[in-house]
């Protein structure tokens, strides 16, 4: 499959507050990271381990200091690109009230469109299939400020497709919500996946979260230290603890079975695959 984003040994250090201060230590040490079109990969890590600050990278807001970072075969540090380079890879972050512009949700959602210069017929037309999309059509017609926060940043996200990206970076876009706001966005960036093909790139620290992906990245101090299926990551449950990262609580469960010594398979993570190895227990 074709890449949608490459991560080149990228090296970045955020610089000093201070003049003629040593400079600090890099945030990102010779990263390299290969995301492919329409997957769906979360990238995890403690804070400060630097998935944000990858993030940004992907979106062409940081610059790496050394190596290279291309979206579609684009490479982030040319300015010339710098248009292209966002209309295809998207970003949301953790509060959409930074994100959100109008007064109005279909005028916040058309915002974008139409500083691309897009015209007057396609913006309706985009700015409808983006809250169709996000299912917030209903609304389009309220102020941002009547609205839930999962509402809002379902809101947020219908103002990046608008755009039509091939790809849409999250930046934790769930971290102000309630459990049912959680839900509501996380179902809409499935669908994304699933139905329109675009790429998503999750940055979170909620493990269920990351279990609905294909692929989840660890980051730690810099440097990925976990790449594979959610399966095969988080059966990992002793080095997820030592690198100060949870596993999903069904996995958790499982992972205490295991050690008061009941036969359950370490690749649990949804609530499903639980209660069937609970069942299976049970009826022995």
């Amino acid at each position: 499959m074709e890449n949608m984003i490459k991560a080149e040994h990228i090296i970045f250090r955020y610089a000093t507050e201070e003049e003629n201060a040593k400079p600090n230590e890099p945030i990102l040490k010779d990263l390299s990271l290969e995301i492919q079109k329409g997957s769906f990969t979360a990238i995890l890590g403690h804070n400060g381990s630097g998935k944000s600050t990858f993030a940004k990278h992907i979106n062409a807001i940081l610059i790496p200091e050394s190596g290279k970072m291309f979206v579609e075969g684009l490479d982030t540090a040319e300015e010339n690109l710098l248009f292209d380079i966002r209309q295809r890879a998207g970003m949301v972050f953790q509060n959409p009230d930074n994100q959100i512009v109008a007064t109005v949700v279909e005028e916040d959602v058309a915002f974008a469109p139409e500083n691309l210069g897009v015209p007057p017929e396609e913006i309706r037309q985009r700015v409808d299939d983006a809250l169709k999309a996000v299912n917030m059509y209903e609304y389009r017609n309220h102020a941002p400020t009547q609205l839930s926060g999962g509402q809002k940043q379902r809101v947020a996200i219908a103002g990046v497709i608008a755009m039509q990206p091939d790809c849409i970076i999250l930046d934790e876009p769930t971290a102000m919500l309630d459990p049912q706001g959680r839900q509501e966005v996380m179902h809409t960036i499935q669908k994304l996946n699933q139905e329109k093909n675009i790429t998503i790139v999750l940055i979170t620290h909620y493990m269920e979260e990351a279990a609905l992906a294909d692929r989840v990245v660890i980051i730690d101090n810099g440097h990925i230290v976990l790449d594979d299926t959610p399966k095969k990551v988080f059966s990992q449950v002793d080095q997820m603890k030592q690198l100060g990262l949870d596993v999903p609580q069904v996995t958790e469960l499982a992972y205490e079975l295991r050690k008061a010594g009941y036969s359950v398979s370490p690749e649990i993570i949804t609530e499903e695959e639980c209660l069937t190895a609970l069942e299976a227990l049970l009826k022995k």
